[in-house]
């Protein structure tokens, strides 16, 4: 019998399913609350302009950066790395892994919110539950999720098809029953409802939230450490980047556009970012008849979609954290691996971390305002992170006959540099002003105190990146002696 007959049938991710594992990532119902209530009405003009001209380009560079660098399993620190040199590409991977630590506390306190609905029904979980035991809940979840990870097999994809598909689905019916609503005698909340609603406010607060849009819609590099298991990446992988592109036009635009019939965009509530989905699905429930049926629905599916994106967050961001850094600069108990190919004490630093940056949590009033707060600490730190796939390509072009790609975005160089620069420098301005506080008054107690807590989490979480390099020196010294 032939030998090649015995060998075990190869297991492809389907191109819909590297969308869907993206779309988990990137943008959820929801992110198109956030910008509502940061920007009003005006945030449809702003989903529309980034679309073209950041969204699209970003995504098929990303095609690009993926097929040049197809056998790299580092993402977008073997981009950098192999780009320009081994002390960026460092940076980039410790970025790149320190940017998820907000986002996971993030996700974790939207699980216990959802659930929080579905127990009780309504938005009393801050009157329910002090500051305190919702961080240790926080905690507690990461920890779970993290021993998950080594137990389940395959989790990452299960759970990136159910609840990115199901997800999805919900984006889709609320739009279109929304429609519905609209054509049989619902009111349309958010009047007037005319080309001036639409128009933006240029202010510094406008562009201080343009961060918060740019980490809703970013993060499509994520996919990049499994182009390998694709079965035909070349025609594949642009296919799965412009599917991620169209599902996030129409739940950023056609989604707002919904929120207006519901919501009074000059007149939004206080939690809107912490409870506005449950909001919306009970209001559209009740303009159908069926009462909260369609929050409960919601909430089930929402807990089952932030679950996946702890999944995915936990997967992917140590796959690229221990998956192609110099040697010289990170330490190798941080690197090793358990038996299952898992780099075991990088989740015990990000457990760690999220440690530090829920003791930050507890020095503010009430959990919205803690919600609050973290939404806008991924606007500054994710959107930095963004900053080093503009960078990577930028890179690459400028060395054209260095590297080869099976797909080219934009053959010409000078007009891809021109698009690569402008992404770059677009990113980081919007992270910069996001420092500036946005639930708070200028020149108030807790607008001050936010802006500390701003300096201080970019500045350990990023400063951290400094200590792994010194670690490792004296971990070689300690070697040689």
């Amino acid at each position: 019998m032939n030998d090649l007959n015995m060998d075990p049938k190869p297991h492809y991710m389907k191109w819909q399913v590297i969308a869907l594992l993206d779309f988990v990532t990137i943008i959820s119902f929801e992110n198109i609350f956030y910008p509502f209530q940061n920007q009003g009405l005006s945030v449809v003009v702003s989903w529309i302009f980034l679309l073209f001209a950041y969204v699209i380009p970003y995504e098929l560079i990303v095609s690009q950066m993926s097929l040049t660098f197809d056998n790299q399993s580092g993402g977008l620190a073997s981009w950098v790395r192999h780009g320009s040199n081994d002390t960026l590409g460092y940076w980039t991977s410790w970025m790149y892994w320190i940017q998820s630590v907000p986002y996971i506390v993030d996700v974790s306190n939207s699980v216990i919110v959802s659930f929080s609905w579905i127990i009780f029904g309504n938005n009393s979980l801050d009157r329910r539950m002090s500051t305190f035991s919702f961080g240790l809940l926080t905690f507690v979840i990461i920890l779970i999720f993290i021993l998950l990870e080594n137990v389940f097999k395959n989790s990452l994809e299960v759970l990136s098809l159910i609840g990115g598909g199901a997800m999805f689905v919900m984006s889709v019916l609320f739009v279109l029953l929304a429609g519905y609503a609209v054509t049989h005698g619902a009111h349309i909340a958010t009047q007037p409802m005319n080309w001036a609603a639409f128009k933006p406010t240029f202010s510094l607060k406008y562009f201080s939230t343009t961060g918060l849009l740019i980490f809703a819609m970013s993060g499509a590099e994520l996919a990049a450490p499994y182009i390998v298991q694709m079965r035909d990446p070349k025609h594949e992988f642009p296919k799965a980047m412009w599917l991620l592109a169209l599902m996030t036009a129409f739940l950023t635009i056609f989604g707002t556009l919904s929120l207006a019939v519901f919501f009074n965009a000059n007149h939004i509530p206080h939690d809107f970012k912490m409870n506005g989905p449950y909001y919306a699905f009970h209001l559209l429930g009740q303009s159908l008849g069926v009462g909260k049926l369609l929050m409960y629905i919601f909430a089930v599916v929402q807990a089952i979609f932030m679950m996946a994106q702890l999944a995915v967050l936990l997967d992917a961001s140590s796959r690229v954290f221990a998956g192609d850094v110099a040697d010289k600069f990170m330490p190798k108990w941080l690197t090793k691996t358990n038996k299952n190919g898992r780099p075991i004490h990088s989740y015990t630093m990000t457990t760690g971390l999220s440690l530090f940056l829920l003791l930050l949590t507890g020095t503010l009033p009430n959990i919205n305002t803690i919600y609050n707060w973290l939404l806008n600490i991924n606007g500054i730190i994710s959107p930095y992170k963004t900053c080093w796939v503009f960078f990577a390509f930028i890179a690459v072009r400028w060395q054209d006959k260095k590297f080869h790609s099976e797909y080219t975005f934009i053959k010409n160089r000078t007009g891809a540099l021109l698009v690569g620069g402008w992404c770059l420098a677009f990113t980081f301005v919007c992270a910069t002003l996001g420092f500036i506080p946005q639930e708070a008054a200028f020149g108030t107690k807790l607008f001050d105190h936010q802006l500390l807590l701003n300096f201080i989490t970019v500045i350990v979480l990023f400063g951290m990146g400094f200590v792994m390099p010194i670690l490792r020196k004296h971990e070689i010294n300690k070697e040689l002696n």
